[in-house]
């Protein structure tokens, strides 16, 4: 699978959390603690707020720890919103276009899991997805296909509605499919002033989840945050802890949204909306 966090708060530079903690993004890439595989190493990709609306991307095929220009441009990018990813691909090709995070227009997505069975039922998801969507598609991976149907679904207007309605959607379709493999999905999404992440499966094993706030992440980068980071409205959401104390981190439950803004978490319950519900 994946591994993944997301940064909001006051500004500070990539390195701080991609490469200093113990456990660090980049760490995980070779030794990933909490994944179903310890090796993700089939590329990358980290994307950043700054002056615009639109965020920057930078996404490439080699495995993150054995990348120099990424080592270089997080010593140099400071910001205080932020994604980063590394990816073990669960069958499509290792591509600049399979890597995320990501993105249309202001909106950044990244996802850790799988929908199983995903080649008998991507022909109808890909019906499903709104021609002006569609027509940007750059990859061939189940995660870009979750994002195009959160935008068919209205993620501009109601991120919430747009998530649970397309996972209502796969759910649907795998069923119909009689997929013996289930689908499990957290993920990561931000219109680059709000952060909203989730897990949900169908088997109850979704991949896991973990948000940090304030002097613990702070602590977790062994303190070597920029001077101006690490506040106490500065938040983490991440697929595994960077050390080890317990007290840093706190786990998001299985079928659950977690929504980041204006530094505060909330938590809330998910549940797929089926097409009939939605009609």
């Amino acid at each position: 699978m994946c591994r993944w966090l997301a940064y909001s708060g006051r500004p500070l530079y990539l390195e701080d959390f991609l490469f200093k903690p113990e456990n660090s993004l980049i760490n995980q890439s070779l030794h990933a603690r909490k994944g179903h595989v310890a090796t993700n190493g089939d590329g990358f990709g980290v994307g950043w707020y700054g002056d615009r609306d639109e965020p920057g991307l930078f996404r490439d095929i080699r495995p993150a720890w054995n990348d120099e220009n990424l080592r270089s441009i997080a010593e140099q990018i400071r910001t205080g919103h932020f994604f980063a990813h590394v990816r073990a691909s669960t069958g499509t090709s290792i591509s600049r276009a399979n890597c995320h995070p990501f993105q249309h227009g202001r909106w950044m997505f990244m996802h850790n899991g799988q929908i199983g069975g995903f080649d008998r039922v991507a022909r109808e998801l890909d019906f499903a997805i709104a021609p002006e969507y569609y027509r940007v598609r750059k990859g061939t991976t189940d995660s870009e296909t979750i994002f195009l149907l959160m935008l068919t679904y209205g993620l501009e207007r109601d991120p919430e509605y747009a998530l649970a309605r397309t996972l209502g959607k796969v759910v649907e379709c795998v069923e119909k499919a009689g997929c013996v493999d289930p689908f499990r999905f957290t993920a990561c999404f931000t219109d680059g002033r709000r952060i909203f992440a989730a897990r949900f499966s169908t088997d109850g094993a979704s991949p896991t989840l973990f948000y940090g706030c304030g002097s613990g992440i702070r602590a977790a980068a062994g303190g070597a945050c920029s001077d101006s980071a690490g506040g106490e409205d500065s938040l983490l959401v991440l697929s595994e802890p960077l050390d080890t104390d317990v007290q840093h981190w706190t786990a998001v439950g299985e079928s659950s949204m977690l929504v980041v803004e204006n530094g505060r978490v909330d938590v809330k319950a998910l549940k797929p909306v089926a097409a009939r519900a939605a009609a």
